[in-house]
């Protein structure tokens, strides 16, 4: 993975640092954001959230970290800056972050090579898109359902079906309500007791 990639200008100027994947590479589950948080580009680990960086808009980790502890795949006694996770991997569409806007086309497409070999690498059973714009990005390239026919939150916790991969959508953790928090965790426990790794047999790519 390229650290000193200037394939987007623009971000290049009002980036931190090239915040690429982090966690287990011998995941089953693979969390992929839209673009690097606050804190992430600060720290250079995805989904991260500083102590007393709030769960705002534009910052999901502290929530996202909460949802990986509850499920077992993060250490809840790790540092921020070097989250413990176990069987778990994550990523974002785009690599860098301009604060005051969120990637465009373009950029998404500069960085979906290095989104392609780490899923490719890291080879997971489960891809977790969070918020839409992963929703659309994976759905396009993973999946044999139609875009326009994957949204969220009607897609929140639904299992989809695709090349070889399984699809477990997630509505951005700030934008949750409780319900659908549990909701979601409640699916993917279920998930996590099934046998998931059966799709693997119906990989097409």
């Amino acid at each position: 993975m390229d650290e000193s990639c200037r394939n987007c200008p623009a971000l290049c100027e009002t980036r931190t640092q090239v915040v690429h994947g982090y966690g287990d590479v011998g995941a089953d589950f693979l969390f992929v954001g839209e673009r690097p948080t606050e804190s992430a580009d600060d720290v250079g680990v995805p989904f991260a959230a500083l102590p007393g960086s709030e769960a705002t808009a534009d910052d999901t980790g502290t929530t996202l970290r909460r949802l990986l502890e509850r499920l077992g795949l993060c250490d809840s006694t790790s540092p921020i800056d070097q989250p413990i996770l176990e069987n778990a991997y994550l990523t974002h569409l785009t690599r860098c972050r301009d604060s005051d806007r969120t990637p465009t086309d373009g950029e998404v497409g500069n960085c979906e090579p290095f989104l392609n070999a780490e899923i490719r690498s890291i080879n997971p059973h489960i891809l977790i898109p969070v918020g839409e714009r992963a929703l659309q990005g994976l759905g396009d390239e993973y999946t044999t359902t139609p875009t326009d026919e994957l949204a969220l939150p009607d897609d929140h916790g639904r299992r989809i079906r695709g090349r070889g991969f399984e699809l477990v959508p997630m509505i951005e953790p700030h934008e949750q309500s409780a319900e659908q928090t549990q909701a979601w965790l409640e699916a993917f426990v279920e998930l996590m007791a099934s046998d998931y790794r059966q799709t693997k047999g119906q990989r097409s790519r």
